[in-house]
């Protein structure tokens, strides 16, 4: 049984910001990620402004690393679409050039990054963890930052939820000098019956494309759903170059909405860990980094027995911007709610402007530092 202070199971953006913070304060954070090199996820290609600023707080410059610059947001339903102005700048930049970034500052400041390390099971009353090797670790304070993923022992607590989670697919489009002179500059939202499509351009010239769907949707396979979405979305198809890509990435259960309600003592829970926030909001990526970095500063500042009262914080905090975004996919998901979003949008389009701000929980913001989650 090996026995650390900090122990940080899972490698993106909020376990990486949490052992970049642990670090820097000196505590000697052990960081475990399955993933025993670079890799992509199918989620979280878009930095809104929150997240381009909780970046800066860390240090990192996503501009440096090739990120393209999004101004605008197009919203397409059908043969409609509406173009809108973001509030503030924002960027593309693929999860594997980003957490290569976050995974070596936290190396360059102390934190032991074990890399290629599965965690197959916690035990949250004795803070421990069971690697795929048979290897046992606790640590006084243990975050769980899995993002979408299951830890059997620390399962997020679904009970009496009347909704089924949601699958996440995400794909690549090859570079294409038309598709990249049409997305410079922008995100697209491409909204169909039981989901949305989101693209934009990638450091590489490559297009990110990721699908929230509902699974029901999936019913009959990847190829069928995509040959209904193409139907349902022509923008879409002619993104795509109206055939079906050959290969997907997926993650199943995703629970849109969820929040935490409590946890144990030691035991945080940042990220889609604490807070599920519908991809359409643009707002994950911020709240993972935002949530790693503010239960850092929690334990360095309570102790491991701060965790408590953290996470109901974190709870109350997302409780507007996760019911805006809910409110927005559930009326996105049909004809009728659809309709009346776009017409609503053309007829007043700060209202878009609103509800993206509304949709922000993150402890940084544009204009400077606030207070923590």
């Amino acid at each position: 049984m090996r026995d650390v202070a900090a122990l940080i199971v899972g490698g993106g953006p909020a376990g990486a910001a949490a052992a970049i913070t642990l670090a820097r304060a000196g505590v000697r954070a052990h960081l475990a990620d399955r993933n025993a090199g670079p890799h992509d996820a199918v989620c979280g290609g878009f930095l809104g402004w929150d997240a381009l600023a909780e970046l800066r707080g860390l240090g990192v410059d996503a501009f440096a690393l090739g990120a393209r610059p999004i101004g605008r947001l197009r919203l397409l339903a059908g043969d409609r679409h509406v173009e809108l102005a973001l509030p503030h700048r924002a960027a593309g930049l693929s999860r594997r050039v980003l957490d290569e970034a976050l995974i070596g500052l936290a190396g360059e400041a102390g934190a032991v990054v074990m890399r290629g390390r599965a965690v197959r099971a916690a035990d949250p009353a004795g803070r421990a963890v069971r690697f795929d090797d048979g290897g046992e670790w606790t640590g006084e304070a243990l975050f769980l930052a899995t993002g979408k993923h299951e830890l059997r022992g620390l399962s997020r607590e679904l009970d009496g939820r009347k909704e089924p989670p949601s699958a996440g697919l995400r794909a690549v489009l090859p570079v294409d000098a038309a598709r990249s002179r049409d997305l410079a500059g922008a995100i697209e939202l491409h909204l169909f019956d039981g989901g949305y499509a989101g693209l934009l351009l990638q450091e590489d010239g490559t297009a990110n494309l990721c699908l929230s769907v509902d699974r029901e949707r999936l019913a009959g396979g990847v190829a069928a759903l995509m040959t209904e979405i193409m139907a349902e979305a022509p923008r879409l198809a002619e993104r795509v170059g109206g055939g079906i890509l050959p290969s997907f990435e997926a993650v199943a259960g995703v629970p849109y909405g969820w929040r935490a309600k409590s946890t144990s003592p030691g035991i945080f829970r940042i990220g889609d860990q604490g807070a599920v926030i519908a991809s359409l909001a643009g707002d994950g990526i911020a709240i993972a980094l935002g949530s790693g970095v503010s239960a850092a500063q929690a334990y360095l500042n309570g102790g491991a027995d701060a965790a408590v009262g953290w996470q109901a914080r974190m709870r109350r905090r997302s409780f507007r911007p996760l019911a805006v975004a809910e409110a927005l996919r559930h009326g996105a998901a049909g004809p009728t709610g659809r309709g009346l979003l776009m017409q609503l949008l053309r007829w007043m389009p700060e209202l878009g402007v609103q509800a993206a701000l509304l949709t922000r929980i993150s402890a940084r913001r544009t204009g400077g530092r606030q207070s923590g989650v």
